[in-house]
């Protein structure tokens, strides 16, 4: 299969998603070595889960299936420019490439603008809209403490 073929997964997933009244006309496929590892479209209205992005459910079905939270050496075909949470989670992942279809401007023109959480990221905590409170930051610090004594721990 080509990245064509790919996309037009995804592509198909988003349009499937809105034929069937299940959210959001987004879709998602993760490749490796040729090979379709996952796909998903957008579960959020279907799951009650705002996380359950096609990205974020394609990533987890992917690392289910390879068995390991590393996603290198994969590629992942979205319909659209993904988000900043669906960013994160393909950073977090590994994955090698993204392909997209829609950019995130096509998004905003049909009601997905996701530019407010750019906007707020780039403020100190004490001028966004969310109020944030740090607590018993001491406390959580052992946590911290024990990770890095830690021989147990994995790495990633």
């Amino acid at each position: 299969m080509k990245h064509k073929d790919f996309m037009q997964m995804a592509i198909e997933l988003s349009e499937y998603n809105v034929r069937q009244g299940l959210g959001g006309p987004f879709g998602a496929v993760i490749v490796k070595d040729g090979m379709v590892v996952a796909r998903s479209a957008n579960k959020v209205v279907p799951t009650n889960d705002p996380t359950a992005h096609a990205e974020v459910s394609a990533i987890r079905m992917a690392c289910t299936e390879l068995g390991t939270f590393s996603l290198e050496g994969c590629e992942i075909y979205t319909s659209c420019e993904p988000c900043p949470m669906c960013l994160g989670a393909i950073y977090w992942a590994r994955i090698s490439k993204v392909y997209y279809a829609n950019t995130k401007a096509d998004a905003a023109a049909i009601g997905f603008d996701d530019h407010f959480i750019y906007d707020e990221l780039e403020l100190p905590m004490e001028k966004r809209k969310m109020p944030f409170e740090q607590l018993l930051r001491d406390e959580a610090q052992q946590a911290f403490k024990h990770w890095q004594q830690s021989e147990n721990k994995a790495e990633y």
